[in-house]
């Protein structure tokens, strides 16, 4: 039997060309079961991305089938308009998601917790109206973040605040009149951040936020043009060209409205921290939308443009000072000089003047004595 079955197996290991390309199909037609069995029949896929584009999709596919190891997952131009809180389940490879140009108006808490290594995430072109603080809980490597051409009139406080290694940023296009300076300061590797197409109020609600913005573009940061709508007097014109003694009367503002220390602001409680309702166990719980304004605010650096002008005006004073230092100095050497000459002619006429006095003596004691 092994002599028979010898050559077969020789002629087999010589390489014919026909068995050679046989198993080269064979493997390629094993690789694509393989990928098609794990790929929704909505998508097409290969071994890193998953492209569900443009086939006017209502709801998300079966997700959980996605070839492993899947890097991309592109759900752009279809026609969603909501998705399931576990719609991106088990998907922890996952770096960039693509989600533009839907109908997305409301997603859900945490909805992307699972994505851990996720590190693009485009929103554009959707019909946000409203985000959920806790939505991007849990994308900490997450660098870039599209959520232009939505309907966004607010930004809330705490929604970035885990997107600490976030680069670039885009709100352009929504609804925004102004932002909270404390919602970006977590935001400390940021470079790109987009604000055009929104009507801006340059008001004293801005005030803080403009002061944010320019310590971003001071430390190499870019921020394309925020112009204002109102007030009239500012329509069309860059909030960060605007000169920040216009919003001095801001802090008139607050002083007329109680905004003092120990005071109360526009009829708000006292800022006291320890007065929220303890729960159960005996731990204070509030929510961040029933923190008064003084808890939200954080420490807020100086507007670098004004550092700027008091170092100009100081050096100007301080020049000034040292002019009339040097003019009395000069004017003190000079009298000095003078005084001295004049004491040294004073001193060089008194021998004269007592040889004068001593020739006029005879003469009154004759007289005297005629008298």
């Amino acid at each position: 039997m092994q002599l028979s079955t010898a050559p077969t197996v020789g002629r087999w290991r010589r390489g014919n060309p026909d068995s050679q390309g046989l198993l080269g199909v064979l493997s390629v037609c094993a690789t694509l079961l393989q990928l098609c069995a794990g790929c929704p029949s909505e998508c097409v896929c290969n071994s890193l991305e998953a492209n569900c584009s443009g086939r006017s999709l209502v709801f998300v596919p079966a997700l959980t089938s996605l070839p492993e190891g899947t890097h991309t997952l592109l759900l752009a131009n279809n026609r969603l308009s909501s998705l399931p809180v576990s719609a991106f389940a088990n998907l922890s490879t996952l770096e960039t998601l693509d989600l533009s140009n839907n109908y997305l108006d409301n997603l859900p808490s945490r909805l992307f917790r699972e994505l851990s290594n996720l590190s693009d995430l485009s929103l554009r072109n959707n019909s946000l109206t409203v985000l959920d603080r806790e939505l991007f809980r849990g994308l900490t490597l997450l660098r870039r973040l599209d959520l232009s051409l939505n309907g966004l009139a607010a930004v809330p406080l705490g929604l970035l605040d885990e997107l600490q290694g976030l680069t670039w940023l885009s709100l352009a296009g929504n609804r925004l009149h102004a932002l909270e300076r404390a919602t970006f300061e977590p935001l400390v590797n940021l470079q790109h951040l987009e604000l055009g197409m929104n009507p801006w109020e340059c008001d004293c609600n801005l005030r803080d936020f403009k002061h944010w913005m320019e310590w971003l573009i001071y430390r190499g940061g870019y921020v394309d043009a925020v112009e204002c709508t109102l007030p009239k007097d500012l329509r069309g014109r860059d909030i960060r060209g605007v000169p920040v003694e216009m919003f001095n009367y801001c802090l008139q503002l607050e002083d007329e409205n109680g905004g003092g220390a120990g005071s109360t602001k526009s009829g708000s409680p006292p800022c006291f921290r320890g007065t929220a309702t303890p729960s159960s166990d005996g731990a204070v719980v509030r929510t961040p939308a029933e923190l008064p304004d003084c808890v939200k605010q954080r420490y807020r650096p100086v507007s670098v443009r004004r550092a700027i002008g008091t170092v100009v005006i100081a050096g100007v004073v301080c020049g000034i000072v040292c002019i009339m230092m040097v003019a009395a100095a000069t004017y003190g050497c000079i009298y000095a000089s003078l005084m001295a000459k004049y004491q040294r002619e004073l001193k060089k006429r008194q021998p004269l003047m007592g040889d004068a006095e001593a020739e006029a003596d005879p003469e009154e004691k004759h007289i005297s004595s005629v008298a």
